[in-house]
């Protein structure tokens, strides 16, 4: 299966575009797209910059837009700074799903005025009136090829397939839950960080959901202690020490033919794992260390992927001479998507966490004790019985996906950027973007810049 190209677009950029390509007045209109390409397996076109082309400036139709060549200069001399690719993009107020001939000779004269500058690959896109974006990008040798994807991330995940992929487009949104979900799925890329006890019921869904292609990472093994909440796993897979994810893999394999494994047998905090992780289309993240839920952020910013992230706890207190007593069950659940506010920015891991966690690291004994005691705070338990809270929190969060991408919702998505749930009591704490401050991110469009993610240590 070949790795399709993708379009991110940072959702204030496709905003910006929205509005000023379509005025309500009937008539074409057109702006610049600045992008980044990041090509590790996967080529990825992410969103830097926009110039919009003022409408007083171009001769504008029903059918055509035509502007003047001081616009591209600017973006030349903006591009060729960044080594960027340069997008021209412009509306189709009629409607029209694919490129026109008209389009294709504009192309073909403005490509050659950017290659005359810098680059080796830039692009065109058109717009529809339902905010439907279709791409494709030139070579220097003006031979041009679709873009497969354009994905735009906030509140919905909006996906668009360039027509000539055979996928969805332009289509009423299949029904949540529905065949025609799974069928549109097969197409789509996920990337599970931790394949243990939320993450193998997480990974389970996903697969059995229909998901095309799954990029499993986690370096762990299966031990006896945890039987009793990876599914999938075996007494023979204890035995023999067998890596998390190739248990998963072959999971998978059983039942779904159709769906590729990618087990990447490493930390997330490694260079390999990073670059195999940014290849998916959205990010399920379920550990346990602060170190992978950072990085794990710091690469949906960096390439633009929304990302899920899922935790649980079981809070314990004690008096003095008494046993240990359960003070809340519960599960959190975050929706994060780029140029919105990060893990960081609500505090699931600070500064403080991370600098704790390293030193622990140090008596790698100690840490495992630490993370199998992640579930109880306050007492250990080397092999707590929390499947039935693990699936809890893994289904709210694949139905968080399900919500944003084919919505099913009575209400709008913005209420539940992240989700708290007691099992103590039944409720259900929720908070929307706007209740959380929002920091500088300046890995934001990074993509695979050096340092990677900027972090020194991943070279």
């Amino acid at each position: 299966m070949k790795w399709p190209s993708t379009l991110a677009i940072q959702a204030a950029h496709y905003r910006q575009l929205q509005d000023h390509l379509f005025l309500g007045d009937g008539l074409e209109a057109a702006a610049i797209l600045i992008c980044r390409r990041t090509s590790i397996e996967r080529t990825r076109y992410i969103s830097l910059n926009v110039i919009p082309v003022p409408h007083s400036e171009c001769v504008r139709t029903e059918t055509r837009v035509t502007w003047p060549g001081e616009l591209i200069e600017q973006a030349i001399s903006q591009g060729e700074s960044q080594e960027a690719v340069i997008f021209l993009v412009h509306s189709h107020p009629m409607g029209t799903p694919e490129f026109s001939q008209m389009d294709d000779r504009s192309d073909q004269e403005t490509m050659n005025a950017l290659f005359n500058a810098f680059g080796d690959v830039h692009g065109s896109a058109i717009m529809l009136p339902s905010g439907e974006t279709i791409a494709r990008t030139y070579d220097a040798q003006l031979t041009h090829e679709a873009v497969a994807l354009v994905t735009v991330a906030e509140n919905e995940i909006d996906l668009w397939w360039h027509p000539s992929t055979g996928s969805r487009r332009g289509e009423r949104q299949p029904m949540a839950f529905s065949s025609h979900m799974t069928r549109d799925l097969t197409a789509l890329t996920a990337t599970l960080i931790g394949v243990s006890g939320t993450g193998s019921i997480m990974g389970e869904q996903l697969a059995r959901a229909g998901f095309g292609r799954i990029v499993a990472i986690d370096f762990d093994r299966i031990e006896t202690k945890n039987l009793n909440r990876i599914l999938n796993s075996t007494t023979a897979d204890a035995e023999s020490n067998e890596l998390k994810v190739q248990v998963f893999s072959r999971a998978v394999a059983s039942h779904r033919s159709d769906c590729q494994v990618v087990a990447i047998e490493e930390s997330v905090c490694t260079r390999n794992a990073v670059e195999a992780a940014a290849c998916g289309d959205i990010i399920f993240c379920c550990v346990d260390s602060y170190e992978a839920r950072m990085v794990a952020d710091r690469i949906a910013s960096a390439f633009l992927i929304p990302l899920i992230d899922v935790g649980v706890s079981i809070p314990t207190h004690s008096a003095p001479g008494q046993p240990a007593a359960i003070t809340d069950v519960c599960a959190r659940v975050d929706y994060i998507h780029p140029g919105g506010s990060t893990l960081s920015d609500r505090g699931v891991y600070t500064p403080e966490r991370l600098a704790a966690e390293a030193l622990m690291v140090s008596d790698p004994d100690s840490y495992r004790d630490q993370l199998e005691a992640g579930y109880f705070r306050g007492t250990i338990e080397e092999a707590p019985a929390v499947i039935s809270l693990n699936m809890t929190a893994a289904s709210i969060a694949f139905n968080e996906f399900v919500a944003r991408t084919f919505p099913f919702r009575q209400e709008c998505n913005a209420p539940y950027a992240q989700t708290r749930f007691s099992m103590a009591d039944y409720s259900l704490i929720l908070s929307e973007e706007d209740d959380f401050d929002r920091s500088e991110n300046p890995i934001l469009g990074r993509g695979s810049q050096p340092p990677l993610l900027n972090l020194p240590q991943l070279g």
